[in-house]
């Protein structure tokens, strides 16, 4: 253990004492939290899936890596120049698989985490940084927060341009959006359960980060439990039964094994949703639609999903919406293959 914490001081030291730390800026983060940073970011470590897939989005030249492989349905959505970066971990959320002797090895200029900024995460982001001697800035994920975390982290990364063309179009799309929404009586708002994992019995609760997109294209959260619960925990576990009480209009997943025995399953038969052909499938590649993880990737979600709950507003072509979105956000081009094979289950 001493040996290990001698050694994180002393690489600690030797990464203050270079010439990338000697012209600094301070920036505040989206905990309050007063960072000083180099003035040119040349290498980032990402936290998290969440702060990958935004400085892909961002910056990906500057990217140490990504958390983990992709697997091969993910890989031909991924520009091909990035598919390949090394795997490097990740500090945070579930499954954490980096250590800090990992991270000191990388010599990153920034730790970025984006997503929650609950105090667990300001407390790792506080010990990170002094341990290492490495800034670490958390930058608050809320669907809400999309267009100001596209723009603070370009100027953070030297992309301001980049980031401004980003934040322009999830302005433009949250604004439309919820100009919509708010003209429609809560009652007439369908019911919606998200069916995470095999089984399709994990949720996320109303007001969590994992089911902000149903909320904010205008459906109805079944699992609402309060603020307070939304506050402790974002994922709870369910019954059919329980499910069966609440009796959602619709259900989403992006489980392609609970998708394929939700309608053969007698107990789900008896749900509404199921009943009336209303489970859709949200595609997942290279990054969930719906949440998993839930980071910008949510955007095209949040599109498809307007269509789905009001076609009679949001009409427009998926096909041309996904290309033009993955040529934007992840900079590919869609082959015809490669698109008819994401979206083959998420008509309606």
């Amino acid at each position: 253990m001493y040996i290990f914490i001698s050694y994180l001081m002393i690489t600690a030291m030797s990464l203050l004492m270079t010439g990338s730390y000697t012209e600094a800026r301070t920036i505040t983060d989206s905990a309050g939290r007063e960072v000083q940073i180099p003035d040119t970011i040349s290498k980032v470590y990402t936290a998290g899936p969440p702060a990958a897939i935004i400085t892909y989005m961002l910056a990906p030249d500057k990217m140490t890596g990504w958390p983990r492989a992709h697997h091969a349905y993910e890989r031909p959505y991924i520009n091909e120049k990035y598919r390949d970066l090394p795997v490097t971990g990740r500090l945070t959320g579930r499954g954490s698989t980096a250590n800090l002797e990992r991270v000191l090895g990388l010599q990153p200029d920034l730790i970025l985490d984006f997503g929650s900024i609950r105090e667990t995460y300001v407390n790792l982001a506080d010990r990170t940084q002094q341990q290492t001697g490495i800034p670490y800035i958390l930058i608050d994920g809320r669907f809400e927060n999309t267009p100001q975390a596209l723009r603070q982290l370009g100027e953070v990364f030297g992309t301001a341009e980049r980031g401004e063309e980003l934040a322009t179009y999830a302005e433009n799309l949250l604004e439309s959006i919820d100009a919509h929404v708010a003209t429609i009586p809560e009652d007439e708002r369908p019911r919606i359960y998200l069916a995470r994992g095999p089984q399709g019995l994990e949720t996320g609760v109303a007001g969590s980060i994992n089911t902000e997109i149903i909320e904010r294209a205008g459906g109805l959260n079944v699992a609402d439990y309060g603020p307070e619960m939304a506050m402790q925990r974002n994922l709870i576990s369910m019954s059919v039964e329980e499910i069966l009480d609440l009796d959602p209009d619709i259900i989403l997943t992006y489980d392609r094994q609970f998708y394929d025995v939700v309608f053969q399953d007698p107990l789900w038969q008896q749900v509404r949703a199921v009943k009336n052909k209303a489970v859709y499938f949200a595609p997942s590649a290279p990054f969930g639609w719906i949440d998993r993880p839930p980071s910008i990737n949510r955007l095209m979600g949040l599109k498809w999903l307007s269509g789905l709950l009001y076609p009679e507003h949001f009409s427009f072509d998926l096909e041309t919406e996904v290309r033009a979105f993955y040529r934007l956000f992840y900079q590919v081009e869609v082959s015809d293959a490669d698109l008819a094979q994401l979206i083959a289950w998420s008509r309606y």
